[in-house]
C-alpha cells in the first residue's frame, strides 16, 4: 500500500520516478480503509530532501500511510520556500490536539549547542511531551535522538574530537527484538555528528536499553524497553548523495571536514558513492511501522495515553 501525503508535494514525483507508489489525498479519500496516521517533525534544513528521504522509506511497506508534517512555531526556514512551508507543514498548536499512531522527529544542524540555548528548545520540551500522550510510538534521529534521551531520561551529549562522518558497521544486541526482523549480522549505517551519547550513561536508566552500537560510531540504537521509543544516532534515511552534498557544503563553508569514510570507491570524490545501507533501512522503517506502531496501536487514537 502507498503513503498518503498531501497533494502537489514535490516528493510525489521524485518517488514516482523511482517506480515508489504514493498516493495523494484526493485519491486515498475514495478508499475505505484505516490508514496509519504518522507525524513528521521536519527539523532538518533541507526540508525537501529530508521529506523524500522519508517518505522512501515509509513506502516499502504494506500499510497505507497518512503523513502529516510539524513546524516549530515561529522559526523561518531558510533553505526552504515560504510557499512550501505554508502549504506543507503546521505549527504544533495547530496538531496538538490530535492523536497519532507514530512520529518521527528528525536531526537539526546544532548539535554543538548546549541543549537550553538551541532557540526552539522549550517548544520542543513540549511537543516531547505532548508526544508521550498523543503519538504511540516515536523515532528520534541523530540530534532528536540526543535531545529526546536528554529530556525524558536526563542523558548528556559530549563533544566528539572530530566529526563522526560516514558510513559505519554496526551489530545489534539481539537478532530477535522485531525491530531486526530480516537484519543481517553486521549492517551499515551513515553518521554525521560532532557529539556523542555514552553507553555509561544509558546503562544507569533502568527504562532504557542499548541495542546497536559501531566501534567507530558508538551507540547507535536505543530502545525505551516499553518499545514506544526508538533513537537513532545516525541517518538511515539518506540517500546515497546526502553525504556528499554535505561533505561539499562544508568545503565550500571552509569549515574543517574529512572525506566521509567508507563511501566514495578508493576515497575518490569523483566517484559514485557506495550505497551499502539501503536494505538495513528499508527494514527498519518497515519493521518498526509493523511490530511497533500497526501491532501495538489501538484502533481508536483516543484510546492513546
Amino acid at each position: 500500500m502507498p503513503v498518503n501525503v498531501p497533494d502537489k508535494l514535490p516528493a510525489i514525483n521524485i518517488l514516482r520516478e523511482e517506480n515508489i507508489f504514493v498516493m495523494d489525498e484526493s485519491r486515498a479519500k475514495q478508499q475505505d480503509i484505516r490508514p496509519l496516521k504518522i507525524i513528521i517533525l521536519n527539523l532538518m534544513p533541507l526540508k525537501i530532501h529530508a521529506e523524500t528521504d522519508l517518505l522512501r522509506l515509509l513506502s516499502n511497506s504494506p500499510l497505507q500511510i497518512e503523513i502529516d508534517f510539524m513546524k516549530i512555531k515561529g522559526h523561518r526556514s531558510k533553505n526552504t520556500s515560504y510557499d512550501h512551508m505554508k502549504m506543507f507543514y503546521k505549527n504544533f498548536n495547530e496538531l496538538k490536539d490530535r492523536k497519532y499512531d507514530g512520529m518521527i522527529i528528525t536531526g537539526a544542524p546544532v548539535e554543538l549547542l548546549p541543549f537550553e540555548e538551541v532557540t526552539y528548545w522549550e517548544e520542543l520540551k513540549e511537543i516531547f511531551d505532548w508526544a508521550e500522550h498523543h503519538v504511540f510510538s516515536a523515532m528520534f534521529i541523530c540530534w532528536a535522538a540526543q535531545a529526546g534521551l536528554y529530556h525524558y531520561y536526563g542523558i548528556p551529549k559530549y563533544k566528539l574530537p572530530e566529526k563522526v562522518f560516514g558510513v559505519y558497521e554496526h551489530t545489534h544486541s539481539d537478532a530477535r527484538l522485531p525491530i531486526f526482523r530480516g537484519f543481517d549480522d553486521i549492517f551499515h549505517m551513515p553518521h554525521s555528528r560532532y557529539t556523542e551519547i555514552r553507553e555509561d550513561d544509558i546503562r544507569r536508566v533502568d527504562q532504557l536499553q542499548i541495542i546497536a552500537g559501531s566501534e567507530k560510531a558508538g551507540v547507535a540504537m536505543v530502545k525505551a524497553k516499553n518499545g514506544r521509543q526508538l533513537f537513532v544516532t545516525g541517518h538511515f534515511e539518506y540517500s546515497r548523495e546526502t553525504l556528499g552534498l554535505e561533505y561539499q557544503r562544508d568545503l565550500a563553508k571552509k569549515i574543517p571536514i574529512n572525506i566521509p569514510e567508507n563511501y566514495f570507491p578508493g576515497n575518490d570524490t569523483s566517484g559514485t558513492p557506495l550505497m551499502l545501507w539501503r536494505s538495513a533501512a528499508n527494514l527498519l522503517f518497515a519493521n518498526w511501522l509493523n511490530y511497533y506502531v500497526y501491532q501495538e496501536t489501538p484502533y481508536d487514537l483516543e484510546e492513546i495515553s
